[in-house]
């Protein structure tokens, strides 16, 4: 006799593990919020038919709608990647990411938010700084920024991912003119050199966390041993990846819809959750890319996932240069005219019906019974606890 197989999410194994309290507030509510995501918890909008042959009900359980929730968040990604769209000019894109020394992520997880900062500022300000040299472009290139802090396994490996315009405002302040100008190194497969903005971003980075510590403005366990750790890291190299160019603003698109809003894991990724064990398949780079699964306890699981849980309020997509947020649609409209090219339209939300029938193929008034687009809101219930 055929059985319904069990769904594995991140929701059913925060559901299935007790014993995990190791976090603060801001990490249960988070969880709490999974936990209730689509079901009675955070109410419902109360839909019936209209049709007379059929006048069947339809419960629409509400969702969290929080940025780590792995069923959330995907008309909210769909329209923020429109409108990145609208901003793409006809030149090459390069994606460039730093990543920083394990040694460092113990006092990372400790100070979050500062040295998420810095690692933000620590890329843009090297990107810029490689930018405006003109051996390469001699301009202010564009720079969107992504922060990830997971690796396949999820572990925390904090790195961003940048995509940056092979292309930027020159200006000649002396001649009060503006002009845009295109990279020098086009041609070749990388916009800037790698171990060139190595050395640099690690400059950056390592003064900023020496400045923060006299400052006072982070913690660790042993001052001095710290800033010892970071002498010997600066003696090391650090691992700048410089890939080839997009092949069109498409692929831009493409990459921005796999990558900026993503959380830690899928729910695709995750085979079981049975007995307090589970399974998810991963992708290991150190063995050629083989796919292979993890198992892990669910107390595990959730550990490991709480560490890519941001702190409240905090920024995962920054941008900078020519894309900074102030100015921008002033900046691109003059970038269009520089470049004779008509200007960018002007940027459209789209309705979430609209999304829903087009990213999951749903309609959002169809009648699950009688397959009629007839279905009336009756009800809308909001749960306190919610």
């Amino acid at each position: 006799m055929a059985t319904n197989k069990k769904v594995a999410t991140v929701q059913s194994i925060i559901n299935n593990s007790t014993g995990f309290t190791n976090c603060n507030a801001h990490t249960k509510n988070v969880f709490s919020q999974l936990q209730k995501c689509r079901t009675r918890a955070l109410g419902y909008h109360l839909y019936k038919c209209k049709e007379e042959s059929c006048g069947q009900f339809k419960y629409v359980y509400h969702s969290c709608r929080n940025r780590h929730c792995p069923g959330c968040g995907g008309m909210q990604q769909a329209q923020w990647i429109d409108d990145r769209r609208a901003e793409l000019l006809p030149i090459n894109y390069y994606h460039v990411v730093f990543t920083l020394p394990h040694q460092l992520n113990s006092i990372i997880l400790g100070n979050r938010v500062p040295l998420y900062k810095l690692l933000f500022d620590a890329s843009a300000k090297t990107l810029l700084q490689f930018g405006a040299d003109k051996k390469y472009l001699g301009a202010t290139p564009g720079i969107i920024s992504v922060l990830h802090t997971w690796g396949q396994q999820l572990s925390f490996h904090p790195h961003i991912h940048c995509i940056v315009s092979a292309g930027g405002i020159a200006t000649d302040k002396k001649n009060s003119t503006v002009a845009w100008k295109n990279a020098t190194r086009n041609a070749d497969d990388f916009l800037f050199p790698v171990k060139a903005m190595a050395e640099v971003y690690k400059a950056i980075f390592i003064k900023g966390v020496r400045a923060l510590i006299h400052a006072g403005k982070i913690t660790a366990e042993n001052k001095t041993d710290t800033l010892q750790l970071l002498q010997m890291l600066f003696d090391k190299p650090w691992i700048v990846y410089a890939k080839p160019s997009f092949a069109g603003p498409l692929q831009v698109i493409e990459y921005l819809g796999r990558y900026t809003h993503k959380v830690a894991i899928s729910n695709s990724r995750i085979v079981s959750n049975e007995g307090g064990i589970v399974n998810f398949n991963y992708k290991d780079y150190a063995d050629n890319n083989t796919h292979k699964t993890m198992t892990l306890s669910g107390q595990e699981f959730l550990r490991r996932f709480e560490q890519h849980i941001l702190p409240k309020q905090f920024c995962k997509i920054r941008t900078t240069g020519y894309l900074a947020n102030r100015g921008r649609a002033k900046r691109l409209k003059m970038i269009c005219a520089l470049m004779q090219i008509p200007p960018h339209p002007a940027k459209i939300k789209i309705p979430w019906q609209v999304r829903l029938l087009e990213k999951f193929k749903v309609v959002f008034n169809e009648c699950p019974y009688c397959k009629k687009q007839a279905l009336q809101l009756i009800a809308i219930t909001f749960n306190d606890d919610g």
